[in-house]
């Protein structure tokens, strides 16, 4: 069982809705991912969005990088401050950080460990989209740093449900404590 909310913060990653338009099925991440937000911020948890994010042109994207090479040209063209708006179902009040990352994991390029360093974090609980990409990524850096690590597996989706499944029931209990929402309310 985790401990109560003393130095935890509550991350909220790729929950833009860019991103999140990219799922089959939006719903039940984002209600889910809502009762997330709100117990924190009942609990007096801090809530820190994480989002991916270049500048325009995306000079940060190598063509040696598979995964963003891809978009870089797509990048090029787009709008980046609508590309990293936080869906409007879950937006940050305005004292909550957006920590803008450059790559996969949310301490890649980003200024998260100061912050977390600031608000002196040791626990971490991760929601975000996708399973597989950036909550993946960011577990295994976090666990790498020590932080003591949740996931809220019904407040992460993946574009392939069976690879949600295995992370969230074989990867990461290896280094992570593996909850529901509701789970986590009750603690």
């Amino acid at each position: 069982m985790e401990p109560k909310t003393q130095n935890t913060a509550l991350l909220v990653m790729d929950v833009q809705a860019g991103i999140v338009a990219m799922l089959p099925d939006t719903a039940a991440i984002l209600s889910t991912t809502a009762k997330a937000i709100a117990k924190a911020r009942d609990q007096k948890i801090p809530v820190i969005y994480v989002v991916v994010g270049f500048r325009q042109g995306a000079p940060e994207v190598s063509l040696n990088n598979k995964g963003f090479a891809a978009s870089k040209e797509r990048f090029a063209s787009v709008d980046m401050a609508e590309f990293m708006r936080v869906h409007e179902d879950l937006k940050p009040q305005a004292d909550e950080v957006v920590v803008t990352k450059r790559r996969v994991s949310a301490f890649t390029g980003s200024d998260l460990e100061v912050i977390l360093r600031a608000y002196g974090i040791q626990h971490l609980v991760l929601t975000g989209i996708a399973t597989s990409g950036v909550v993946l990524s960011t577990l295994r850096e976090a666990a790498d740093k020590d932080y003591r690590i949740t996931v809220l597996a019904d407040c992460c989706a993946d574009s392939d449900e069976e690879v949600h499944r295995v992370l969230t029931t074989k990867v990461f209990p290896r280094q992570a404590d593996v909850l529901t929402v509701e789970e986590w309310h009750t603690v």
